[in-house]
């Protein structure tokens, strides 16, 4: 019955509120610090996801992701500072341990890594200490104000690029077989299932 009525509220705040709403939904909303979001806003954002989740509009929420992250994914990464040290390192940082075992078998030699929501550049900084055998390190963002962030802090680290792109874009641009692709932490999540398969 609560949330009926949250979403009943929602609903009703959009009819009254519709620009309000477009700009909450344009600006990024999916995930929320109670500190920075009013009682309306809260309300607004959930009857706007409800409604995209119960039509299965994967589009319309994708959308809302995306803008999420790039407005507002440098708030998220300052807020999450670090977690490199207490949940990248213990949790994922096994997988580059088998990159490095398939690197050493492989014929082909790769010249660039590219890592897909690389949010405040830890990891691929930590990847460039721990590849020595690749030139060039590529992080993609979707927050510009992250990217001229990481530009400033990584600035001594030649090897390292920073970009504000869309991923599926740039790795329809600028992709070629010697680059290795990764993501870490929830990233692909974001993405359609029909970009995903077109990866």
């Amino acid at each position: 019955m609560k949330g009926k009525l949250i979403y009943l509220i929602g609903d009703l705040l959009i009819l009254l509120m519709p620009k309000k709403a477009k700009k909450l939904a344009k600006t990024g909303m999916t995930i929320t610090d109670r500190n920075k979001i009013t009682l309306i806003e809260l309300f607004m954002r959930k009857s706007l996801l409800k409604k995209v989740e119960d039509k299965s509009d994967y589009n319309t929420l994708s959308e809302f992701h995306k803008a999420y992250w790039k407005n507002k994914g440098d708030d998220f990464f300052t807020a999450t500072d670090d977690s490199f040290e207490k949940n990248f390192l213990p949790e994922c940082s096994f997988m580059f341990e088998l990159l490095k075992n398939k690197l050493s078998i492989e014929e082909e030699d790769f010249n660039t890594l590219v890592e897909i929501g690389t949010g405040n550049g830890k990891v691929l900084n930590y990847l460039s200490e721990q590849f020595p055998q690749i030139d060039r390190f590529v992080g993609i963002d979707l927050s510009e104000n992250q990217i001229i962030s990481n530009q400033k802090t990584y600035n001594k680290n030649q090897r390292l690029e920073f970009v504000a792109y869309d991923a599926f874009d740039w790795v329809n641009t600028y992709a070629n077989k010697n680059m290795i692709f990764v993501t870490s932490r929830g990233v692909l999540e974001y993405f359609t299932e029909s970009k995903l398969l077109d990866f």
